[in-house]
Parts: structure tokens; C-alpha cells; sequence
């Protein structure tokens, strides 16, 4: 069957195992495991590209991983990153093919909750600009709220990401009003235009229900594959998602009961 909903891995969590062990200089010549072998076995499976996020405090991805993935990859490099002049002169640098702008917090254990596209609207159009003029296509990550949705149209985005965290770790039955929120979202997202992504806590137990959801163009999953590639193989795990995700149909996705 073939396959209409992408697939972005996220594989941050590789770069977590490393520096577990080898920061704060993992270039030494037995430094463990390799992201760009990470990267590769991912495309081996199938995903559609590879998502790394560069953080100011380089608690796991580094700048040289972001370098090496750039000019080793042969799939579409998204670069996560909060909006700040030090990490947005990288991007610049690097040129990855998406960037998706996130909150950042520095005691967060993992991106928590959306950006406030709303809030924070006059920050982010001139990144924006100069990152889609250096030939970036550029994504927010927003929570599944109209207004949210309006300002990252108003900006001329050219996508969002969908946080459906709340949907995914909110309650053990996927929360039937997150998810009315996430098809809301989705709904008038691609109404205004912008190409429609989710991601943080998706999971197989939980990725039918978020079938539910119209319009989605790529899914972000990073934690749960390199969970899954204790036991069975990062290929195997991806793999595994990939055949999941064959029976999405974004066209009749809100017919679907939640």
C-alpha cells in the first residue's frame, strides 16, 4: 500500500546517548553512537527526512553533527531551534532544507508546549524572512489553537507543526478534546495555505487515533524509534512506523471516530 503521510525522525536522542559518555568533547576517535550512521540507517528504513535539534545549551545535538548531517545527508535536513541570533546565524550558514522554530527552555528535559506565534510575532518575522530568503522553508511549532494557526499564517510561514503532546501523554484514551482541537487546527491551517505537520509523544499505541486528523503532511516522532532501537534496531523501529502509517488517507482523516 502505498504510502501518503511522511515521516520525520527525530534523532536528537542519539546525540543524548553520546554525551552521556563523551561530552563535553565527543571528537575523540571512539566517540559513541555516531549520529550520522543514526541518520543513514533511517533513510535505509525509508523516513523521509531527518530532524535535529541544535540548542543553546548543545546538551545533546552538536554544531559539527548539524555540518556533517548537511553535506552527508542525501535526505532533507530539518533543523530544530529556538529563536536566537547565535543559533539563527548557523542556519543561516548551514542552510537546511526546513527549520521549525520551537519555545526553548533550559530546564526542560524535551520541547515542551507550542510557541506563541501571538506573542512573540514581531521576534519572529524578521527571522522568518531572512531564513526563507536564504532558501529555508521555515515551520512553527504551535499548540492545535486557532489563534495560534492565524499568527503563523500572518507571518507566511510555510508550515506548522501540530504539538500533540497534550493529545498524546494527557490521558490513556488520547483525550477526545485534544484531539477535536488537533483536527480544528489542522482544518483552518490548511485553509490559510501552510502544509500541516505533528509531532512530540507519538507512539504506535497511539498513531490510529491520531489518523483522526485531516490534512497532515509529515509526522515528527523521535523518542519512541530510538526507545524501540534498544531492543529491536533504529531500521527495524522506523520500518516499523512507516508501515503504520500506510493506511492514513488525509482526505477522509476527520470522518474517522476518535
Amino acid at each position: 500500500m502505498s504510502r501518503t503521510l511522511k515521516l520525520g525522525v527525530n534523532i536528537d536522542h542519539v546525540a543524548t546517548l553520546r554525551q552521556a559518555r563523551y561530552a563535553p568533547d565527543p571528537r575523540v576517535h571512539n566517540a559513541e553512537p555516531l549520529v550520522l550512521r543514526a541518520a543513514r540507517e533511517c533513510e535505509a528504513a525509508g523516513a523521509d527526512s531527518i530532524t535535529v535539534h541544535l540548542r543553546e545549551d548543545r546538551r545533546h545535538i552538536q554544531d559539527r553533527d548539524v555540518q556533517e548531517l548537511r553535506e552527508q545527508l542525501r535526505l532533507p535536513l530539518n533543523l530544530e531551534m529556538g529563536n536566537t541570533p547565535g543559533i539563527l546565524e548557523i542556519a543561516l550558514q548551514v542552510k537546511p532544507d526546513y527549520v521549525c522554530l520551537v519555545p526553548e527552555h533550559r530546564r526542560e528535559v524535551t520541547t515542551e508546549g507550542g510557541l506563541d506565534a501571538v506573542t512573540h510575532a514581531r521576534e519572529l518575522a524578521p527571522t522568518i524572512q531572512r531564513l526563507q530568503a536564504n532558501g529555508t522553508q521555515v515551520s512553527l511549532f504551535i499548540d492545535p489553537l486557532l489563534n495560534q494557526v492565524g499568527a503563523a499564517a500572518g507571518l507566511g510561514a510555510d508550515m506548522i507543526e501540530l504539538h500533540t503532546g497534550a493529545f498524546a501523554n494527557g490521558c490513556p484514551e488520547g483525550c477526545p478534546s485534544e484531539l477535536a482541537r488537533l483536527i480544528e487546527a489542522a482544518e483552518a491551517a490548511h485553509q490559510a495555505g501552510l502544509k500541516v505537520n505533528a509531532g512530540h509523544g507519538i507512539n504506535m499505541n497511539n498513531l490510529a487515533r491520531l489518523f483522526s486528523i485531516p490534512h497532515l503532511h509529515e509526522l515528527n516522532v523521535g523518542h519512541h524509534l530510538v526507545s524501540e532501537a534498544v531492543f529491536i534496531g533504529l531500521r527495524a523501529s522506523v520500518a516499523a512506523m512507516l508501515s503504520a502509517m500506510t493506511s492514513y488517507r488525509p482526505s477522509t482523516a476527520a470522518q474517522v471516530s476518535a
